[in-house]
């Protein structure tokens, strides 16, 4: 079982920048590929960016490549998003997710999910 717990979501104005972070406890963090996940209203939940265990392995969605980076600290059991350029379809609830043995960028490759941040862009 692991435990992940997203925090640093909020208001932001289009082109400004956030970064959100995911605590992860119980099994040992660097075990796992971490991916990013969005959900906006109306709409299923889409892969934003992920990480290979080892953090050499990375994979963004076009709608975010260049502006949206993810890295993770194994000492930290910490996972992060850093967003930059931030857009108004940029808004939604922002999810991390954990894969054992599975493909970290689709929905049904994660075992565990956080509860969620939003990230809201105004235009």
């Amino acid at each position: 079982q692991v435990q992940l717990v997203e925090s640093g979501g909020g208001l932001v104005q289009a082109g400004g920048s956030l970064r959100v972070s995911c605590a992860a406890s119980g099994h040992t963090f660097s075990n796992y590929d971490m991916g990013w996940f969005r959900q906006a209203p109306g709409k299923e939940r889409e892969f934003v960016a992920s990480i290979s265990w080892s953090g050499t392995i990375l994979n963004y969605a076009d709608s975010v490549k260049g502006r949206f980076t993810i890295s993770r600290d194994n000492a930290k059991n910490t996972l992060y998003l850093q967003m930059n350029s931030l857009k108004p379809e940029d808004t939604a609830v922002y999810y991390c997710g954990a894969a054992l043995y599975r493909n970290p960028t689709v929905v049904g490759g994660i075992r565990w999910w956080g509860q969620g941040t939003q990230v809201t862009v105004s235009s």
